[in-house]
């Protein structure tokens, strides 16, 4: 259950922008939606090989008052991290809160 004091990270929620490049497809931007506190827990770690180099996706849970609308199209940013929305449910039985599984890319 979250407690008054988790909500302790400011979040920028931001949503894709796709404009056409001209050539048949689009170029995906993000613009800001909102700015808001949440909870950003690390879930688990796992180690990856992309592009012939080396990296680790990082499972986090994080948890933010309802009332946005929030999906899988939208990402979260703090500073320079961005954590991409895997899944989303609701925290408690009252929608209060929303737990959101994401994940973070470093190299």
């Amino acid at each position: 259950m979250t407690g008054p004091g988790d909500l302790n990270r400011r979040l920028v929620l931001e949503e894709p922008v796709d404009t056409p490049d001209g050539a048949g497809g689009v170029t995906r931007s993000y613009q800001t939606v909102s700015t808001l506190w949440a909870s950003v827990l690390p879930a688990s770690a796992k180690g990856l090989v992309v592009a012939a180099g080396r990296g680790v996706r990082v499972a986090h849970r994080i948890t933010i008052r309802s009332g946005l609308e929030v999906t899988t199209r939208h990402r979260f940013r703090l500073g320079a991290r961005i954590f991409q929305i895997v899944a989303l449910r609701e925290q408690d039985g009252e929608g209060r809160f929303i737990e959101i599984a994401a994940e973070e890319h470093t190299d």
